[in-house]
């Protein structure tokens, strides 16, 4: 699926964690996951679908024609029942939504946290599962690292978790040097 690129609304979350609980009782957190991130990549592959989907003029009963055809056969029942409830209530268009609140809330159950990291030169595969071990071993989570290359920051690296941005750049500390050298000159 396309991490975490979708911020889901209010709605989309709700929708999303009630799955999430249904699907948990069912011993079926995981593979509803995989289900959703494969309608996911269906609706970004077919953005006439996904149109579809969202269209108001569209009756909800002329939509689970085209659901029940296109989606339901090939999920398991509860997504299946899922996707009728959201159709009813004329929320489909949040599909691509609620896929990425359940990723989520599915990662936070499973104890796993995004990590952007951000480095001056791409790290090889050792020193980025360095980085994944001890940014895992500080916040108590398995960390999934997304690795991001800008020349700019010199050296070191930039630790984005959640809203908490980490800043170890050379770009940085060169930046808060310079700073202190000129509050420090004399005037």
């Amino acid at each position: 699926m396309a991490k975490k690129s979708t911020h889901a609304s209010p709605t989309a979350v709700t929708y999303a964690r009630s799955l999430l609980e249904l699907a948990q009782e069912r011993n079926l957190a995981q593979p509803i996951g995989a289900e959703l991130a494969s309608i996911h990549e269906l609706l970004e592959a077919n953005p006439t679908f996904r149109d579809f989907l969202k269209d108001p003029a569209i009756g909800a009963e002329e939509r689970t024609g085209v659901v029940d055809r296109v989606l339901r056969s090939r999920v398991d029942p509860l997504l299946g029942n899922f996707l009728g409830v959201m159709n009813l209530h004329g929320r489909l268009g949040l599909l691509d939504e609620v896929a990425a609140a359940y990723e989520q809330l599915l990662d936070e159950l499973m104890g796993k946290v995004d990590v952007d990291v951000t480095v001056a030169k791409e790290l090889t595969p050792a020193e980025l599962e360095q980085v994944r071990q001890r940014v895992g071993s500080a916040l108590k989570k398995d960390a999934v690292i997304q690795q991001h290359v800008d020349d700019s920051i010199i050296g070191g690296l930039v630790l984005r978790v959640g809203d908490k941005l980490i800043d170890a750049s050379v770009r940085t500390q060169l930046e808060t040097m310079r700073r202190q050298f000129l509050a420090a000159a004399p005037r």
